[in-house]
């Protein structure tokens, strides 16, 4: 038993440093998103379960005396911690998902709910009748096992309905599962817990899937936070550089590579007429058309926001009618993304591609044609207009 208790202390330690130094860097953080400091509250929540978990290794291992009153503290304890894990990860995804009225008082108090219901529940219960949750010999019961699953069930659903929502409307495969894993993380935190429980009773399975899934999850965070521009959602110049310079990233086996630039008609009027933040608004919109354009096609295609109001798309597809397709899409979808944002101005994109070349051809070279291409556009919409 003191072997076990060793190696079950210094599991919670590595994975306490671990969870410690994801949370100071994110404390040091300038700028610090909805998202961080809810994804903060979430390493805390972590942090303290672990600590009271090896409190519970320490009664096992008969480092701590066991009686009564030591393991119903340290069992409430384990139970709240556990729930308010999982309604952390609810409040995190809430804001992940971006979802209407998230802060708002009434909708706190109902995401609270089942966390605050379900403590003064156990209260009661531990008060009035603890034989029904911790037998005499001081392990627990069954009842308190299925009461301790319960509550995050109850946040997972909710958690699951919104992911599945936000994953269903989305064009991109890659934005698909990145709301989807979010979603699916507290089931997997759930499945290490029953491995541990079920199979591996002596080993912290549980201590360590949390760390390993919330390491994946936070080294995600970092490459987006490099990656991809904060405003628009898109990829951003420097990780475009990125994809050009890796190899046989541009030229695939049986397919042409094509780049198309785009840019935002008469984008600085928008500025002087209704400000900067609408026009923040305008560029969101044109953003999001742009995925859901380039999630209509069959074929892989790269986006970037290359400046203020400039747009790269990189496809590759063998199908030659793919960059009409493209462009066709691109203003279709504009127009339906914006009668949907009710935008007190009219949205409209210039676009120009050309074909980057095997032999003698330059990404450069291809985005110049693809410029003057898309500023011929842009003239021949102005004189349409007019």
């Amino acid at each position: 038993m003191s072997q076990y208790f060793i190696y079950y202390i210094e599991s919670s330690i590595i994975c306490l440093i671990l969870f410690g130094i994801m949370l100071t860097h994110n404390l040091r953080m300038v700028a610090r998103s909805e998202r961080v400091v809810k994804y903060d509250h979430a390493l805390i929540a972590f942090m303290l379960y672990f600590v009271s978990d090896a409190i519970w290794a320490s009664m096992i291992a008969g480092v701590v005396p066991q009686n009564m009153f030591t393991v119903t503290l340290v069992n409430f304890t384990n139970f709240v911690l556990m729930a308010g894990i999982v309604f952390m990860w609810f409040r995190y995804v809430v804001a992940v998902e971006k979802v209407p009225g998230r802060n708002t008082k009434k909708f706190a108090i109902r995401s609270f709910l089942p966390l605050g219901i379900s403590i003064l529940i156990m209260i009661v219960i531990l008060a009035v009748a603890p034989q029904l949750l911790i037998q005499p010999d001081y392990t627990v019961t069954m009842f308190y096992s299925l009461f301790q699953v319960t509550i995050p069930i109850i946040y997972i659903i909710g958690i699951l309905f919104f992911v599945l929502r936000r994953a269903r409307n989305q064009e991109s495969l890659d934005d698909r599962r990145m709301h989807l894993y979010v979603g699916m993380f507290p089931l997997m935190v759930v499945i290490g817990g029953l491995v541990q429980v079920l199979v591996l009773p002596e080993t912290p399975i549980f201590c360590y899937s949390c760390a390993i899934l919330m390491l994946i999850l936070y080294i995600q965070s970092l490459e987006n936070r490099i990656s991809i521009d904060p405003l628009t959602g898109l990829n951003n110049r420097g990780q475009l550089h990125r994809y050009i310079a890796q190899e046989n990233a541009l030229f695939r086996e049986g397919k042409k590579t094509y780049v198309m630039m785009i840019d935002v008609n008469d984008f600085k009027s928008v500025n002087d007429t209704y400000g900067h933040a609408m026009g923040d608004r305008a560029l969101k919109t044109i953003s999001d058309s742009l995925k859901q354009a380039a999630g209509s096609v069959n074929a892989p295609v790269f986006i970037s926001r290359y400046g203020g109001d400039e747009f790269i798309f990189i496809a590759h597809s063998e199908n030659e009618n793919v960059p009409d397709t493209l462009v066709r899409n691109i203003h279709e979808k504009l127009h339906e993304v914006a009668e949907r944002a009710k935008l007190p101005f009219s949205l409209s994109v210039a676009v120009g591609y050309d074909e980057l070349k095997r032999e003698n051809d330059s990404f450069r070279e291809c985005l110049e044609r693809a410029d003057r291409k898309c500023y011929v556009n842009k003239d021949e919409m102005k004189k349409a207009n007019k």
